[in-house]
């Protein structure tokens, strides 16, 4: 199981400038990948292709740009440009973001979720791999090619929650970004979804790119208890409450990466044990020091 961090959320100390400072960072550390969330703050791909310049072998990736605000076209373009810059090294996630973001704040139809994506897809990969797309489909009708001097193919994956969108991202895609889902439910419900849409599509096995949230400290307890009050308001995000549910989680706190050195490397073995093909590294700054000191043992651990 490879280990890489998440950045990139909007913090408002990590600006471009520190965002370029932190990857230099990681991979002087040797970590193998760094994977930035993208909402409303800075945009992911833009930043990902200026840190492409900047560093030469830690893998960049987004975890995960929505689908809805972006057309496929112009979702490719951003892609291969940042390609252009990394050298092969970028990973575009994408996932359907949440009705509460698509429809309330976006103004957007939210009401075809699975289809959009198959769709969004049937145009999306062929431009990712530097071929036209030609598509008529009840959303898009596209018929276009984009080529992006310099540009290697870009791998994708999906945030794939549900049956439908795990079927998608297996046959579809090199795999699924997760978010707040825990090992027993990569087990026994992400993966056999997973790879079976692989194999069956002829597709090699699929990576599983999970995505918790992660500290270090000697009160496994208050830590939690911490993560619980920060990410409380994943618990009224139907998704993500139904991955907490299947986990039999009461609270993101629950599925968090806590506890000492020890309890920390116990959680690492479940879930690479589990299926999880890379761990998504959210480090949490539960209390002074946290984040250090965090880091620093994930290194230990690469």
């Amino acid at each position: 199981m490879r280990i890489g961090i998440m950045s990139g959320h909007g913090r408002q100390d990590e600006g471009v400038e520190a965002l370029i400072s932190k990857a230099r960072d990681l991979e002087a550390r040797g970590f193998p990948s760094l994977w930035f969330g993208n909402i409303f703050a800075i945009d992911a791909m833009t930043a990902i292709a200026l840190i492409g310049r900047e560093t030469s072998s830690i893998e960049l990736g987004t975890a995960v740009v929505p689908t809805f605000p972006r057309h496929p076209t112009v979702m490719a373009q951003q892609a291969l440009t940042a390609q252009s810059t990394c050298g092969g090294r970028f990973t575009l996630g994408i996932g359907l973001s949440h009705q509460i973001v698509i429809e309330s704040l976006f103004g957007l139809s939210y009401a075809r979720r699975a289809s959009h994506m198959r769709e969004y897809l049937e145009v999306l990969g062929p431009l990712l791999r530097g071929e036209p797309a030609d598509f008529d489909g009840e959303e898009y009708r596209v018929h276009v090619a984009t080529p992006v001097p310099d540009a290697q193919p870009v791998s994708v994956v999906i945030a794939a929650l549900g049956p439908k969108m795990l079927a998608l991202a297996g046959e579809k895609t090199e795999g699924t970004s997760l978010w707040m889902t825990g090992p027993k439910t990569v087990e026994d419900y992400v993966k056999p979804r997973l790879e079976a849409a692989a194999k069956e599509a002829g597709r090699p096995k699929p990576r599983i790119i999970s995505g918790l949230p992660v500290a270090l400290t000697n009160d496994e307890a208050a830590g939690r208890a911490r993560i619980a009050e920060l990410m409380d308001a994943y618990n009224t995000i139907p998704s993500y409450r139904g991955v907490l549910d299947r986990e039999g989680a009461a609270s993101p706190g629950d599925v968090a990466i806590v506890g000492d050195e020890r309890r920390l490397d116990e959680q690492l073995t479940r879930l690479r044990d589990a299926g999880v093909t890379d761990l998504n590294a959210a480090i949490i700054p539960i209390d002074e020091g946290a984040e250090a000191r965090t880091l620093d043992f994930l290194e230990s651990r690469l």
